[in-house]
C-alpha cells in the first residue's frame, strides 16, 4: 500500500494553491461545481492527480482516505480492475455514435430487473437532467402543473426545483438561486421534511392540482437525514389518494444504500411499497456521466417518440459510460457485497460516535449501506431547519483537522459521506484515531 507524503508543504510551495490561483482567473470560484469549493470551510481545494482504491493523491503528492468517492459513484473504490477492463474495451470500440447500442439495452434490462418499481427507463447524462425530465414527464402524464418538494432536498439545478434547496445552496445560505424568475417556481410547493401536518395540509389544499411529489427518501444534501417510516407511508397513501405521482430521487441512494435502492429499504417496513417514478445517477454510471429516470410503463410511454412529452440527449447512453455502469452493477450483485459494505460503514459511524462520547463532544451519526452522515449535536435532526442549527465552526475545525491527517470528508457541513468496498478495517481505524485526537483537544 502506498503511503502518504507527510512532508509539510507551505502555501508558497503548494501546487494545489498554484493551480487554484490559475483556476480562479478562468473558472468562476476556481471550481466547476460549488460543492468542490472550500468556501464554506476555508482554505485551498485539493486538486486530485490520481486515485486508487480508497485513496486519492493531490497535486502535492499527499495521500487521503477518500470519503466522498466522487460524491457517491465509486462504490467499488477507484480503479476497480473489472471496471477498468470494461471501459478500456469500450473505448477501443468508439467514444460516441449518436445511434443505439446493445449496451444501452443491457443496462436498461439490468436496472429494470433490480428495481421492481421501474418497468421502463430512459438513460440521460446527469442527475439534474434526469430529475428535470422526470418532472416534465409527471406534468405531461397527469396534465397538472403543481409539484411538491421538501426543504433541504436537492434535485439538481433545474429552475423549477431551485426553491429552498440543499447541497451547495445550503452551504452558502441561499434559499433560492438568482436567475430563476418567480413565475417559474410559482407552482412549486415547499414543505418541511418529516412534517406530517404540513404534508396533510399541502395535499388537502393542492392535491387535486399536483402532478408529483418529488423527494429524496434519504436526504444526502442536508448531510444524512432519512424519512421516517410513518412519514413515508403517508406520502405513498396521499399520492395514491389524489392521483399524484410519487417520484423518488435516488441519484445518491440508488444502488448505494442497497441493491434495490432506498425504496427497497422502505419496502421492508411498508408492504407493497413502490414509488411511481425513480431518478437514478452516480452508481449506475460507476463514475462516468450517466443517469436515468424510470417508472411504470403507462407513464414512461408518454415520452417522445412514443408520446407527447419531449426529452432528448445527444450523448445519452454513451457507450463508454454504459460499459462503466454495467461493470459496476455486476460487481455489486456479488454475494455478500452490501452486507460487508454496510458493516464497514457502520463501524466508521460507531467508531466516530464512541470517540466523541469519550471526549464529551456532542455527536450523532447514521448510515445505510455505503452512505453515512454525522452531526456535531446530541440527536439526529429530522429536517432542514434542525440541520441548520448544528455547530458550523466546529465542523470546519474538524474538517481541517482530519484533512491535515490525510482524511478527506466533504468540504461542507451539508453533505453525506460514502464508504466504498475498497475501504479496509485499517482505513476505518486510522480515521477514528484521527478523530479521537481532534476530539481530545476540544
Amino acid at each position: 500500500m502506498e503511503q502518504q507524503n507527510t512532508k509539510p508543504i507551505t502555501n508558497d510551495q503548494s501546487r494545489n494553491q498554484a493551480l487554484f490561483e490559475r483556476a480562479k482567473k478562468l473558472i468562476p470560484g476556481g471550481v466547476n461545481s460549488p460543492v468542490r469549493a472550500f468556501k464554506a470551510v476555508g482554505g485551498t481545494p485539493r486538486f486530485v492527480q490520481r486515485a486508487k482504491g480508497a485513496y486519492f493523491w493531490d497535486a502535492d503528492g499527499q495521500r487521503y482516505i477518500d470519503y466522498i468517492g466522487s460524491w457517491g459513484p465509486m462504490i467499488l473504490g477507484h480503479g476497480h480492475p473489472a471496471v477498468l477492463e470494461s471501459v478500456q474495451q469500450a473505448m477501443q470500440e468508439g467514444f460516441s455514435f449518436g445511434a443505439p447500442t446493445e449496451r444501452e439495452v443491457e443496462l436498461a434490462e439490468e436496472i429494470v430487473r433490480l428495481v421492481p418499481s421501474i418497468e421502463m427507463v430512459r438513460l440521460v447524462s446527469s442527475g439534474t437532467e434526469a430529475a428535470m425530465s422526470a418532472l416534465r414527464l409527471a406534468r405531461g402524464a397527469t396534465g397538472r402543473s403543481k409539484i411538491i418538494k421538501f426543504e433541504g432536498c436537492y434535485h439538481g439545478h433545474a429552475d423549477a426545483l431551485l426553491v429552498k434547496a440543499g447541497s451547495g445552496l445550503a452551504t452558502f445560505g441561499n434559499p433560492t438561486s438568482a436567475g430563476v424568475p418567480p413565475e417559474v417556481v410559482q407552482h412549486t410547493l415547499v414543505i418541511e421534511y418529516n412534517n406530517l401536518l404540513q404534508l396533510e395540509e399541502a395535499f388537502s389544499l393542492h392535491g387535486s392540482s399536483t402532478a408529483c411529489l418529488m423527494m429524496e427518501p434519504i436526504c444526502g444534501n442536508m448531510n444524512f437525514v432519512r424519512a421516517s417510516v410513518p412519514f413515508m407511508k403517508r406520502c405513498r397513501e396521499l399520492c395514491t389518494q389524489y392521483g399524484v405521482l410519487l417520484i423518488f430521487d435516488e441519484v445518491m441512494t440508488g444502488f448505494r444504500v442497497a441493491l434495490g435502492g432506498a425504496q427497497s429499504v422502505y419496502a421492508k417496513s411498508i408492504p407493497g411499497f413502490k414509488p411511481d417514478m425513480t431518478v437514478l445517477g452516480k452508481v449506475i454510471g460507476g463514475g462516468m456521466p450517466l443517469a436515468a429516470f424510470g417508472g411504470t410503463r403507462e407513464v414512461m410511454e408518454q415520452l417522445a417518440p412514443m408520446g407527447p412529452v419531449y426529452q432528448a440527449g445527444t450523448l445519452s447512453g454513451n457507450p463508454v459510460a454504459t460499459a462503466c455502469g454495467l461493470a459496476t452493477l455486476r460487481e455489486v450483485q456479488k454475494p455478500g457485497f452490501y452486507e460487508a459494505l454496510g458493516e464497514r460503514t457502520r463501524s466508521l459511524v460507531s467508531g466516530l460516535t464512541a470517540a466523541a462520547t469519550q471526549a464529551g463532544v456532542p455527536f450523532c451519526g447514521d448510515s445505510e449501506g455505503g452512505m453515512f452522515g454525522f452531526f456535531l449535536m446530541p440527536e439526529l435532526p429530522q429536517n432542514y431547519a434542525k440541520v441548520m442549527t448544528t455547530d458550523s465552526p466546529a465542523f470546519n475545525r474538524f474538517f481541517h483537522a482530519m484533512l491535515d491527517q490525510g482524511i478527506y470528508y466533504a468540504p461542507a457541513l451539508y453533505e453525506a459521506g460514502f464508504v466504498s468496498a475498497a475501504h479496509s478495517a485499517a482505513d476505518i481505524e486510522a480515521t477514528v484515531a484521527a478523530a479521537s485526537r481532534f476530539f481530545a483537544q476540544r
